[in-house]
């Protein structure tokens, strides 16, 4: 089968599904919407076209609709594999391609179709012409089918982490390295990955953690990341004077991240929209206990007071009382568990078999087969 994965530009979690691509007995490709220098993993040849800079916007769709409409006829994939749904699904879509296997990233179902009219009526569109859909998560699989999907026709999985590598063990021992070079041998340490930016809560958390480090002396945080929030919270840093007690990484490297897992007692993702929270499932991999809010997609991972503890999102309040409690916490006993539920959900050689088994039914679905 020839498949063409087409996405905004590269993540993580891009090089994974391309690379699963590589590996999976397929004729694969790769499109981008966005136009740039890019590693693609060996064996998926990257297609170039005009593409586009940031975002779709409404001038480019007719232009963008033609040269994929060309690009197509001249590939010839057997399936096309596109997300997010309100505008790579939907640039397909608009060309009449079909298989089209949509995949949601979570926000466009959580987020973008909740607050903008135009999302919704191109997610709509795109899911009306997707043969199957992609999800990671059940509650926007549930959003999907309010915008009349058929749930029988959508693939749930979540992408999940390479478990060999995440582990408490080698997070440990890296980690260990850190706090001490740091002089955080004997701290409560938090750490805290999500990008800066209004949708991912880390302003709540920096406000929450000010209050509770007022109580516990011994409570730090490792912070990494930026985004446009920057200045923002580089503000409660030095109002809240907590510069001693806030590690700054900036973005690193996924590689690098062991480290910091294994340097950290607690995760914390203060997320307003979420979908599968890959980093979330490195934690728990890692065995890191999560202190996470309490919206849709965290709540399937965390069970309050066994693998985490969950606190109403956006209430900083809430957030700095469970920060405060975390010396009456077993943290090992959770982190244990944590562990064991990642073992049991986020093993991605495991999961990627059912993207194989999306990409077989959309084919067989397309012939009418089923």
């Amino acid at each position: 089968m020839r498949i063409l994965y087409f996405t905004r530009a590269d993540s993580v979690h891009d090089q994974r599904f391309i690379a699963a691509l590589a590996e999976s007995g397929h004729e694969g490709f790769v499109l981008r919407l966005n136009r740039g220098e890019y590693h693609t993993p060996a064996g998926v040849p990257a297609l170039d076209w005009a593409g586009t800079d940031g975002l779709l916007s409404e001038m480019e769709i007719p232009r963008l609709t033609d040269d994929l409409t060309d690009l197509l006829n001249a590939v010839r994939p057997d399936l096309v594999h596109a997300g997010p749904l309100h505008d790579l699904a939907f640039l397909v879509a608009r060309t009449g391609f079909s298989p089209l296997l949509s995949m949601s990233w979570g926000f466009d179902l959580m987020h973008d179709v909740l607050v903008n009219p135009d999302a919704t009526e191109k997610a709509r569109f795109a899911l009306g012409h997707s043969t199957r859909l992609i999800t990671d998560a059940h509650c926007s699989a549930a959003k999907a089918v309010q915008l009349g999907f058929d749930h029988n026709k959508i693939c749930i999985f979540p992408w999940g982490v390479d478990l060999n590598y995440f582990t408490p063990v080698a997070a440990r021992i890296r980690g260990a390295v850190w706090r001490e070079r740091q002089g955080w041998g004997d701290k409560r340490v938090l750490l805290c990955l999500r990008s800066w930016e209004p949708n991912y809560g880390v302003d709540v958390l920096l406000k929450a953690f000010a209050q509770a480090a007022k109580q516990d002396h011994d409570l730090r945080l490792i912070l990494l990341g930026d985004g446009s929030q920057r200045e923002q919270l580089l503000a409660i840093l030095e109002e809240e004077q907590l510069v001693d007690k806030v590690f700054l990484g900036g973005r690193v490297p996924n590689q690098d991240l062991l480290t910091f897992y294994g340097a950290a007692d607690v995760y914390v993702t203060p997320s307003n929209v979420d979908g599968s929270s890959v980093s979330l499932m490195e934690a728990m991999a890692c065995g890191l206990p999560t202190i996470a809010s309490d919206i849709p997609a965290n709540a399937e991972w965390i069970a309050n007071g066994q693998t985490g503890w969950l606190f109403p999102d956006g209430s900083v309040e809430h957030l700095a009382e469970v920060l405060s409690q975390i010396p009456t916490f077993d943290l090992p006993a959770a982190g244990k568990r944590a562990r064991a539920h990642a073992e049991k959900y986020a093993d991605w050689q495991r999961n990627k078999q059912l993207l194989f088994l999306c990409w077989e039914q959309s084919l067989i679905s397309s012939k009418g087969r089923s």
